[in-house]
């Protein structure tokens, strides 16, 4: 994205229109301008609800109805601000001065915030790695990590290290799709050749034989069950609430989950990185091999993996893809965007809500924005 002017610098009707012209997308806050044209791929409503009001007051927007705002979408909003409107364009600052009392009478807590934003200065310092400072914000660490910001997270101080903490999302479909394909492969041949007993290594005279047609279904259950990790791991781990005084767990807690909260949308960020991965991924196959027949195990793994493999590439996606307006990926996207700027206690799950609706930590649903 070209970097946007300075803060402060004033820009006439007609030069913001020459941006408009050029395919920026430009709205405004009473006189307050700001460049949304580097976030309409990731907004919740969609690119084409942003489109539509470009070039116009979104005060009145932003308070609803139909949807209200968040105060972290206000605050993260801040962050695209570029300069101020000049002059009284056919009475539209007149407007836009409406519009804006209007919000500071509906939420003046919210005015006083927007206020003090300085994206310059922070709690921690952004030209250092971040992993070793988070832990010393103690009890105002909570509310740091769920007030997202749109710049760059580097954790570690080495290349190398750093290097390893990041990953493409294309890495994931290319790295595990070849091993659950040679797994399936692998196992279903297994079945088909007659060589899978249950209670073989408890009685060989009770075993009983497995048909190669429990092959899909156990793999589907596989699949099945990496929605439940997937759901339980985001709820009860990734958003654990680290003790204040807990320097250790903060600093856990922030590499596990937070970075994600603080920087949503860095895309170096979004999919788990190989390394780490392969390690979590090895501990659940040698838990299902100990635990069930070689084949029946390797079956649910196959089945997992490819779960897994679909909910990064979902992930992804809910961050950096345009859904189709009504379609299940934009319901989701909405939810998961909401699940950062309001709802961080519950709406855990990425791939399905399914989770969500059974253990009762559903998001209340809003109404779709309607573009005008």
């Amino acid at each position: 994205m070209v970097p946007a002017p300075p803060p402060a610098a004033s820009f006439s009707p007609a030069e913001v229109q020459q941006r408009l012209a050029a395919g920026a997308c430009w709205v405004r806050c009473g006189a307050r301008l700001y460049d949304l044209t580097g976030f309409l791929r990731q907004h919740p409503g969609g690119e084409q609800l942003l489109r539509a009001r470009a070039g116009q007051d979104v005060s009145a927007d932003l308070d609803g109805p139909p949807h209200r705002h968040s105060a972290n979408a206000r605050l993260w909003l801040e962050q695209y601000y570029v300069g101020e409107l000049q002059g009284d364009p056919q009475g539209l600052m007149e407007k836009g001065a409406a519009a804006s009392a209007n919000t500071q009478k509906t939420d003046p807590a919210m005015e006083d915030k927007l206020k003090l934003v300085d994206w310059d200065k922070d709690l921690i310092d952004w030209q250092k790695p971040l992993l070793w400072q988070v832990g010393h914000l103690g009890e105002k660490y909570n509310e740091w990590v769920h007030q997202p910001v749109i710049r760059p997270i580097r954790l570690f101080s080495s290349d190398f290290i750093e290097a390893l903490s990041k990953t493409a999302w294309y890495s994931v479909p290319i790295i595990w799709m070849p091993l659950m394909l040679y797994l399936s492969w692998s196992y279903y041949r297994a079945f088909a050749q007659g060589n899978v007993r249950l209670f073989a290594s408890f009685s060989t005279e009770y075993s009983v034989a497995m048909p190669e047609s429990v092959f899909p279904g156990l793999f589907v259950l596989g699949m099945l069950l990496w929605t439940l990790v997937e759901y339980l791991l985001h709820r009860f781990l990734f958003h654990m609430t680290p003790p204040s005084n807990s320097y250790y767990l903060i600093t856990l807690h922030f590499i596990l989950h937070g970075q994600h909260h603080k920087a949503p949308f860095d895309e170096s960020r979004l999919v788990f990185p190989p390394v780490p991965a392969s390690l979590v991924i090895a501990f659940f196959y040698t838990a299902l091999q100990i635990l069930l027949p070689e084949a029946v195990g390797g079956t649910v793994f196959a089945g997992g993996l490819l779960g897994y493999v679909l909910y990064d590439m979902t992930h992804y996606y809910l961050h950096f893809g345009s859904p189709h307006k009504g379609s299940y990926l934009y319901s989701m996207k909405a939810y998961h965007v909401r699940h950062h700027f309001t709802h961080q206690k519950s709406g855990f799950g990425i791939s399905t809500k399914m989770w969500d609706y059974f253990f009762h930590t559903l998001m209340p649903e809003e109404p779709h924005l309607k573009i005008q």
